[in-house]
């Protein structure tokens, strides 16, 4: 799942924004209406504010995230029937309101309804999961997308510290685990250390041409 700001502007302004949409992937991820839109994390621990419940019943499976200055991508499976066009609804909506009341605006705020692409064979689960990690590297080294890295390490160590992804929590760190459902992927990979070394063969190596139809840009 992919959305982006209408006419590509910003859509996340500042770190509160941010930690404002990466709780609002948990409170929205329920069939009950979020009345308190002041929930929100306030780090990049577990612990949302007003003590969120672990005992929802979730939407959908939210397998990968990543968080840009325009825009956001989602590789994400349902948990129940018609899960993710609810769940995709009031996440937008819901973040949309939130931003427009905040920043003092009126109107649309993304572009339109949020792109998808179905993952359906094989090659495809050893390609967006990376794609997805890899984009804040448009942030600092955009060459990235024509294999023109040329300093792997500083690349790596920027995507190490990169928050606004789940990166760090495939990669063995604690980093908003709690939104992420990662058992499914790392049961593929093997193990934590397997995805960290084919994390480092994707920086290397990565195309992003190999699959053009899955860039959702």
């Amino acid at each position: 799942m992919y959305n982006r700001g209408v006419d590509k502007r910003d859509i996340f302004m500042d770190d509160y924004d941010r930690l404002r949409f990466l709780g609002n992937l948990v409170v929205f991820n329920n069939f009950e209406n979020a009345l308190n839109f002041g929930r929100f994390f306030t780090s990049s621990k577990d612990a949302l504010r007003d003590n969120e419940s672990n005992n929802k019943q979730d939407l959908v499976y939210i397998h990968f995230f990543c968080l840009m200055n325009n825009h956001y991508h989602l590789l994400i499976s349902p948990k129940v029937e018609n899960g993710i066009p609810l769940f995709m609804k009031k996440l937008n909506g819901g973040y949309s309101r939130y931003f427009n009341e905040r920043h003092q605006r009126s109107g649309a705020l993304f572009q339109g309804k949020y792109k998808s692409v179905l993952i359906d064979r094989e090659p495809y689960f050893m390609y967006i999961p990376f794609y997805i990690h890899l984009n804040p590297l448009d942030l600092k080294m955009p060459q990235w997308r024509n294999k023109e890295i040329t300093k792997i390490k500083e690349a790596k160590n920027f995507l190490d510290n990169y928050k606004w992804s789940s990166h760090l929590s495939y990669a063995g760190r604690s980093n908003f685990n709690i939104i992420s459902y990662r058992n499914f992927f790392l049961d593929y990979f093997g193990s934590t250390p397997v995805y960290n070394k084919a994390f480092k063969e994707a920086l290397e190596n990565f195309e992003v041409d190999k699959f053009p139809h899955l860039t959702l840009e």
